[in-house]
């Protein structure tokens, strides 16, 4: 399924892609030239493999068409095998970049070490992580013990009436839904929520793997549904679906926005998506072209997107990781947050 989100994003795309080109290419008029990072005007050539997060796919997916209105000979190439599937294949050294909503593990860095792939954490959006119900539910907050008693390894509650403390009375069958283990949105949500990274209960779950559509299908079907995924899901589907508000540390009821993500208020399910590229792929000038191109681009097609744009530091802070790594700047390599 296309989504709209993308089919949005990517007329913006379209649009931006117009917008460069109009601003001129090499005199001879062939848009198709670049520089290699090297100084020296080259064609580009060859491929761009990405692969992981089903989250962050949707924004890697239009960067790549943008990209190919200017590089025509460059194929950009996404996947979604989650974000532990894709780290399991970046670092066996089989992609190029990988799609994370989440950090790197410890047993991925074990990995990509064993196997010599040196690598950084690029942010290239931000994002709040949305608990999604069905419109005519009434509960409008919840807390985490709350979403604990639904989502947690030892929860039994069958119904929205069997939860402690909602700030309203619902006697519906939960109908729960969850991303699998190797989505990068599962590992998240259930160490910020559970306590423990994979922890979640196994029975009375429709587990929907990496197929989010599958969870906007589920809850806007069943009035005591109940699922979570990336804010770009939501936004596209917000007409089917209502985004609980959630207690953070501070006690206050936030909803999931743009401007909460950025300030922090929506904790503890703000979060940072990032693309990981391997120093090994940016030595081909498709991938390190490809790399920046999306660093400097990326808020032009976020907001279209459903994202949430990355600040300006963030944008240095991106920058200077592939500089890092590359040696084309004063970047240092820093722990990934």
């Amino acid at each position: 399924m296309i989504s709209r989100n993308w089919l949005v994003a990517a007329g913006a795309v379209a649009a931006l892609a117009f917008g460069v080109a109009a601003c001129g290419g090499d005199d001879d008029g062939n848009g198709g030239s670049s520089d290699n990072g090297n100084g020296d005007s080259a064609e580009l050539s060859g491929s761009v493999l990405i692969d992981g997060s089903s989250t962050v796919a949707p924004l890697s997916e239009p960067m790549g068409v943008l990209f190919a209105e200017e590089h025509a000979d460059v194929d950009v190439s996404v996947g979604t095998s989650g974000t532990g599937g894709g780290f399991e294949k970046f670092c066996a050294g089989e992609t190029d970049i990988s799609d994370a909503s989440r950090v790197i593990g410890d047993d991925e860095i074990a990995a990509c070490e064993s196997n010599g792939i040196d690598y950084e954490e690029v942010s290239v959006a931000n994002d709040a992580l949305s608990v999604v119900v069905h419109p005519d539910n009434p509960v409008t907050c919840m807390t985490v013990d709350q979403l604990n008693q639904i989502y947690g390894p030892d929860a039994t509650a069958t119904s929205w009436s069997e939860i402690d403390g909602l700030d309203a009375e619902f006697d519906a069958d939960l109908q729960i839904f969850s991303p699998g283990a190797d989505s990068g949105t599962f590992d998240y949500f259930t160490e910020a929520i559970n306590g423990e990274e994979g922890a979640q209960r196994s029975k009375d779950v429709n587990v929907v793997g990496e197929d989010d559509n599958a969870t906007v299908t589920g809850v806007a079907g069943s009035e005591g549904g109940i699922g979570y995924f990336g804010y770009s899901f939501f936004t596209e589907n917000q007409d089917q679906l209502k985004a609980l508000e959630i207690e953070n540390e501070e006690g206050d009821c936030v909803a999931p926005s743009e401007e909460a993500a950025q300030d922090g208020s929506y904790n503890p399910l703000g979060r940072q998506l990032f693309i990981y590229p391997s120093a090994q792929a940016l030595e081909k000038p498709e991938v390190l072209e490809f790399v920046n191109f999306y660093i400097e681009n990326v808020n032009d097609v976020a907001a279209d997107a459903g994202f949430i744009a990355l600040t300006d530091e963030q944008i240095a802070e991106a920058q200077a990781k592939v500089d890092s790594l590359t040696g084309g700047g004063s970047g240092t390599e820093e722990e990934g947050e």
